[in-house]
């Protein structure tokens, strides 16, 4: 086939045209650009110990996503209502927080809601008034730019009333979590919902695409000397699942969690279930002090992710 000939006006075009491309991120070749297998957040529980002042380190709610991005270099934080209870409809104070955050490039992903009652209460009026009690989180984890906050699905009542109960208050407040475009996540948390064939039925029964799981690796805990299987639950529950708790407590002398097998748990949530979202620090442990257990907890994700990502 005869070609034309290439001028030099087209040749310098085209070769200009490449430079450019060269130097622009969104046009690099998807190999150039991998994002990561998985991303890494901290769990504000993890500091608990600074939080609630029983340490030599003082530190207040303000001081998380400082303290996230200077200590352990981590740009993603989970919130605890917990420390801040009287804060939530304060939009001075939750403007200082974002603004705090955001002038950091620390980005709020959700907020874990804990004392507001139970959402699957046996007596209506008191499921009506913690789904109500709920809203405020709602709304502040809107404000903050977040995309859930974190509940429980407390219950009482025998096996399959507890999963028509709490699924009766999650969907309440899914649907008003969907008007804010806020996802409602559940957290296996004790009780029944550390069964994660219990929380599993309770999901289907709600089903709404704002209501999900957050799978956390030590919670399943169920009561009376029961323990679920973590591997089992945690697969159970991450077809559901819109954010992932890496729970630690301990680690032995080559920095692997004594209780959790982190490459086996993370090849469930990674390769099987295919989440590649936040995976969120949250070190319970009391050996370490929390700045060592947090960033024990962070090198073992990211010498798991390397593992992953090559295998």
């Amino acid at each position: 086939m005869n070609r034309a000939p290439v001028s030099r006006r087209d040749l310098l075009k085209w070769t200009a045209a490449g430079a450019v491309a060269a130097t622009l991120p969104g046009l690099l070749r998807a190999e150039d650009k991998k994002e990561p297998l998985f991303k890494i957040s901290l769990a504000e529980w993890s500091l608990n110990k600074s939080l609630f002042g029983r340490t030599d380190w003082k530190i207040t709610n303000m001081d998380f996503a400082r303290v996230a991005k200077e200590e352990f270099g981590i740009e993603a934080v989970e919130y605890v209502n917990q420390f801040f209870k009287d804060k939530a409809k304060d939009t001075a104070y939750l403007g200082e927080l974002k603004k705090r955050s955001d002038d950091l490039g620390v980005k709020t992903l959700l907020i874990m809601c804990d004392g507001e009652g139970a959402l699957g209460d046996a007596d209506e009026k008191k499921r009506t008034q913690a789904v109500e009690n709920h809203y405020k989180w709602v709304e502040a984890v809107k404000y903050l730019g977040g995309h859930s906050i974190r509940v429980n699905a407390q219950s009482s009542g025998t096996y399959e009333e507890q999963i028509d109960r709490a699924a009766d208050g999650l969907r309440k407040l899914s649907e008003f979590g969907d008007t804010h475009g806020i996802n409602v996540i559940v957290e296996n948390h004790g009780g029944n919902s550390s069964d994660g064939e219990w929380l599993s039925k309770v999901m289907k029964k709600v089903d709404h695409k704002r209501c999900g799981t957050l799978p956390d690796f030590g919670n399943f805990n169920i009561g009376n000397g029961k323990v679920y299987d973590r591997y089992k639950g945690v697969d159970e529950l991450m077809p559901f699942a819109k954010a992932v708790s890496a729970k630690s407590h301990d680690f032995d002398a080559d920095g692997n969690e004594t209780k959790t097998d982190y490459k086996k748990i993370m090849e469930i949530v990674v390769k099987k279930h295919n989440y590649h979202g936040y995976c969120g620090i949250e070190y319970e442990g009391s050996r370490l002090p929390e700045k060592e257990g947090i960033m024990a907890t962070k090198k073992l994700l990211e010498k798991v992710r390397d593992e992953l990502a090559k295998a």
